[in-house]
């Protein structure tokens, strides 16, 4: 009797260690479960957030998150470290996430890869920032550098990539590393594929080019994931171009119907491999102008582009939408450019619109010089040229010609009660008649 009580304790006891030890088991798989981690199937790769499916539905930039947040968005592309800490904090309280750049210097603007001094310097700079922010919780993946690769005669930036990518990696195995290029041809995808075998993911700022994306990864060898990293808008230059070489900017509703169809296609049906996406550019920017990329405007309303995005990540419009511009007419004309010696100097302006709740509407007008210069592209925009409409608020106008010749915009906007806006612009070009000569 005594041996089979001892017999029965010391089963007991190693049935109560076996728990134990299968709890424990249990624990320590669940802590190993990584913040963001990339699983294959067998037949395509998917990303996970703390173990579970997650397809990015972001947008470039940090102004207006909880929009994006209402919106349907998930997460949130930064280019470098800049205000990195509150813009972290702010998307972590939102929920949502953040693919945070870290800036690699370009040949393209000057970097010399052959400076071993310089490439130190940088590297010791990533460094210290990912050890300031591997643990933020908020963040989903590093992406080193954005499009580093255009215009590089020197491989040994691919070589600084993929040592980078290493370094990030040594540092925090909790997150992917990605790096962002320019799909102009398959060029660049071969080289990260034979050059950086560190990076996880590639990134693509691929605008037009997300149609062609399946013929370039296949010419490149790529066969691991990839992301969007930007798309939008046709860009300006894919866009056609004025006599002048002014691009053409396409209307706010044909900005719409661009993106619903890249979207549709090529996001949202889930190619293989693809992991999501972030549009560009979630503010208010200048870049050829001030309306191209823009998702705001300087005051913060928001263009068709916002309601889009909705629909498209939820299924579902939103209660109130902006105005839709059907066309600019130019003396009556609906065309999108045109060139005039100065004479007449007045002509006529009429921006067609209609509002999906029938809001009344508002307008304003103006008209600016072309970009011309490197820095009129990206940073403040240009001002807007005094005296030559006499009166900016209505959808007629009359607009006298500047004076001096050169390369103009004509900009229409449309304002509901919704802070919703709609633009379109007209290009022209003043020339000198020949009795000017």
């Amino acid at each position: 009797m005594q041996r089979f009580l001892l017999f029965f304790c010391l089963l007991a006891c190693f049935v109560i260690n076996s728990c134990s030890d299968a709890s424990t088991s249990r624990q320590n798989a669940s802590s190993e479960i990584k913040p963001t981690a990339i699983r294959y199937d067998g037949q395509t790769y998917q990303l996970l957030r703390y173990g579970k499916p997650y397809f990015i539905q972001g947008a470039g930039g940090v102004s207006y998150l909880n929009q994006l947040k209402a919106c349907g968005g998930n997460s949130i592309r930064i280019w470098d470290d800049l205000e990195a800490g509150p813009i972290l904090k702010q998307a972590h309280t939102l929920g949502l996430t953040v693919l945070f750049g870290l800036w690699v210097e370009r040949e393209m603007e000057g970097f010399d890869y052959d400076d071993q001094s310089a490439v130190d310097r940088q590297y010791e700079r990533i460094r210290k920032i990912v050890l300031k922010y591997r643990s933020q919780p908020a963040l989903l993946m590093w992406c080193v550098g954005n499009e580093w690769a255009q215009a590089a005669d020197n491989f040994k930036v691919f070589d600084e990539v993929n040592r980078i990518a290493k370094l990030v990696h040594e540092l925090d195995p909790d997150h992917p590393v990605t790096t962002v290029i320019s799909p102009d041809n398959e060029r660049a995808v071969w080289l990260v594929r034979q050059r950086c075998p560190a990076i996880d993911i590639l990134a693509v700022n691929s605008y037009k080019l997300t149609e062609k994306l399946g013929e370039i990864f296949k010419k490149g060898g790529w066969d691991k994931p990839y992301l969007i990293s930007e798309y939008g808008a046709q860009a300006y230059w894919e866009t056609p171009t004025t006599p002048w070489e002014a691009p053409i900017e396409p209307t706010s509703l044909q900005k719409d119907q661009y993106v619903t169809q890249i979207y549709r296609n090529y996001i949202g049906s889930r190619p293989p491999n693809c992991l999501g996406s972030y549009l560009f550019y979630w503010g208010y920017k200048q870049e050829e102008t001030q309306t191209w990329f823009s998702v705001f405007d300087e005051q913060g309303r928001s263009s068709p582009l916002v309601d889009l995005v909705q629909l498209l990540w939820t299924g579902k419009k939103p209660a109130n939408q902006a105005p839709v511009v059907q066309s600019l007419l130019i003396d009556g004309q609906n065309i999108t450019h045109k060139s005039f010696t100065g004479s007449p100097s007045f002509h006529r302006a009429q921006l067609v619109t209609t509002d999906p709740e029938r809001d009344s509407l508002t307008y304003h007008w103006e008209i600016k010089r072309r970009a011309q210069h490197s820095a009129d592209y990206v940073g403040t925009p240009l001002p807007a040229l005094k005296g030559l409409i006499q009166e900016t608020s209505g959808a007629s106008i009359t607009f006298n010609l500047p004076r001096q010749p050169g390369s103009y915009r004509l900009f229409a906007y449309a304002y509901d009660t919704h802070r919703h806006v709609a633009t379109a612009n007209f290009a022209f070009q003043v020339t000198e008649s020949e009795s000017d000569n």
